[in-house]
């Protein structure tokens, strides 16, 4: 029986589905781990298969592919430290579903398997369509060590870890699929620390890093001790192999004596950091050359196209102006500023020829009705247009830059500016737009571009140029208040009532409301984007379509 544990905590960014490429990847930080002197090697939840499969993780190819994968693995540990991994497990019969399992590795062969018991069905989660749970909790041993496995959720209530514990676990070891949104890490910390008071046990965290579809996974691994101590931590938003080292004491408990201590970002930084992340995986890991955009000269535009040069470099991002009749010259100047200080290529089309030639070819058929929103829309979908045939030619998909605010009220063209493959500011408020420009503007984390946002960018009023002088909040609200009201709206599900008594006018918060509920059907024809806050639209907020229901103030 050994007195001594050596834990490598494996933070690494596996691809959904890409069963091969994980499981080279796994074998090469299985080697890192065995080579630095660990015991064992702690993966993330899910990991050969990658995290969150969703439906893939019905087809029984992948449960063989994923079996298989793993098999092999288990081969590398004859001659190299033991693992913990996580896959698909098969299911076991005629209409069964696989299990959430983790696989133990050691001595050349898979030494056991646990399957994770509390499935998540809320939010960005529905396992319990996918998977069947585990009956109970696992406790595996290795050199001596009693080693309890509660797979993510597991360690969100009591129960599975209080099991562990009267089966006579010495130490908690958790892999995570846990996705950032702002504030997760406290909320993860809480739940963790809950867990180690209540059993007595330390515990080692290992979460998942990179970027899946909406999902970001922010890394943010961390050990406890067994009196609740935070012993170690992983960094945010990038891949990381560390070792903790443990010793038992003469009372029995296990306590960590050497382990690393990295800083963990907050605030608008961990919001930017998770944007590049998640549009640098999804770009790469689709298979795409480079990302093109419309710079317009707007604060939305400019950030996207910052994130772009900071996730994929300058080169592999191509901006194109779209100016109109009206355009303002500040517009034409204030993009070309931004694509200069980013060094990115900036090219420009004007759209008045396309869009005189559909008022010749349409309006005949207008029957004498005044101008309105179709003349303005008709520009928003020629640049949709123009923009969606130049990825198509050259290859780099096309980033769509809509805010949270716009895509909530419907102030998007559908089939204009809601073109494109992906949007990292879908879950992003317009005010909390201005706040990463002004930490991007403020900082350089990637040695791309310094302060590469134009002054005025930020300092003009907003406007999608499409009339003479128009601004948005001809038509809107004041962000401010509009995304006070939003919020309440969409995270809160707050009533008419309670928003009203925040200072709102009652008719303003009507108008918001309607606003939403109309705009559905937009938004269920929109791009993917970064999750960021605790509700996004898609996976989080789900509503009808076709919504017959409407609050009302009643005070």
């Amino acid at each position: 029986m050994t007195h001594r544990l050596v834990i490598a905590a494996i933070q690494a960014n596996p691809t959904v589905g890409a069963i091969a490429a994980n499981e080279k990847l796994a074998r090469e930080r299985i080697a890192e781990a065995h080579a630095a002197g660990a015991d064992i090697a702690l993966f993330s939840e899910l990991f050969l298969t990658g995290y969150p499969p969703e439906d893939l993780a019905l087809k029984p190819a992948l449960w063989a592919a994923g079996k298989a994968a793993v098999e092999r693995l288990a081969l590398v540990t004859k001659d190299s430290c033991a693992a913990l991994v996580g896959l698909i497990w098969p299911a076991e019969g005629p209409g069964r579903k696989p299990r959430n399992a983790l696989a133990f590795l050691a001595d050349g062969e898979v030494k056991g398997v646990a399957f994770k018991c509390d499935l998540p069905n809320y939010g960005v989660f529905d396992e319990k369509r996918v998977f069947e749970p585990g009956l109970g909790p696992s406790v595996f041993e290795w050199k001596g060590v009693k080693l309890g496995v509660p797979v993510c959720e597991d360690i969100w209530a009591a129960g599975v870890c209080a099991d562990l514990k009267a089966q006579g676990a010495e130490i908690l070891l958790v892999p995570n699929g846990s996705p950032f949104r702002r504030l997760a890490d406290t909320e993860r910390m809480g739940v963790a620390s809950a867990r180690v008071a209540e059993t007595g046990l330390p515990m080692v965290y290992v979460n998942e890093v990179g970027g899946q579809d909406e999902l970001v996974f922010d890394g943010g691994s961390f050990a406890l001790s067994a009196t609740g101590q935070l012993v170690m931590r992983l960094p945010m938003f990038e891949e990381a192999l560390a070792l903790t080292v443990w010793e038992k004491a003469d009372d029995g408990v296990w306590v960590c004596v050497e382990a690393p201590m990295d800083d963990w970002v907050s605030g608008p930084e961990e919001v930017y950091r998770a944007m590049v992340l998640g549009l640098r995986d999804y770009v790469n890991k689709s298979g795409f050359p480079g990302v093109l955009l419309g710079l317009s000269g707007g604060v939305d535009s400019a950030i996207v196209a910052v994130v772009a040069a900071d996730a994929l470099g300058p080169d592999r991002v191509r901006c194109f102006m779209l100016p109109s009749r009206y355009t303002s010259q500040d517009s034409l100047d204030d993009a070309a500023g931004c694509a200069a200080r980013l060094g990115v290529r900036l090219d420009e089309i004007a759209i008045s020829p396309a869009v005189d030639a559909f008022a010749q070819m349409l309006t005949p058929l207008y029957e004498n009705r005044a101008p309105d929103l179709t003349e303005e829309n008709i520009q928003a979908r020629t640049r949709g247009l123009a923009l969606m045939a130049l990825s198509n030619k050259l290859g780099s998909m096309l980033l769509t830059t809509g805010n949270k605010s716009e895509m909530a009220v419907g102030y998007a063209t559908l089939y204009g500016d809601m073109c494109g493959g992906y949007n990292v500011l879908k879950d992003l408020y317009k005010t909390q737009v201005y706040e990463v420009c002004a930490w991007r503007n403020a900082n350089d984390p990637y040695g791309v571009a310094v302060s590469p946002i134009p002054e005025r960018i930020l300092t003009k009023a907003p406007s999608a140029e499409l009339r003479p002088d128009q601004k948005d909040q001809d038509s809107l609200p004041e962000y401010a208040e509009l995304d006070a009201i939003l919020h309440g709206l969409v995270e809160e599900e707050a009533t008419l009532d309670e928003i009203v008594s925040r200072g709102h006018a009652p008719e303003t918060v009507e108008r918001v409301q309607r606003l939403l509920y109309n705009s559905e059907y937009k938004r269920r024809q929109a791009a993917p984007g970064v999750k960021i806050g605790p509700r996004a639209f898609g996976r989080d907020r789900r509503y009808p379509i076709v919504n017959g229901f409407r609050d009302a103030v009643t005070k």
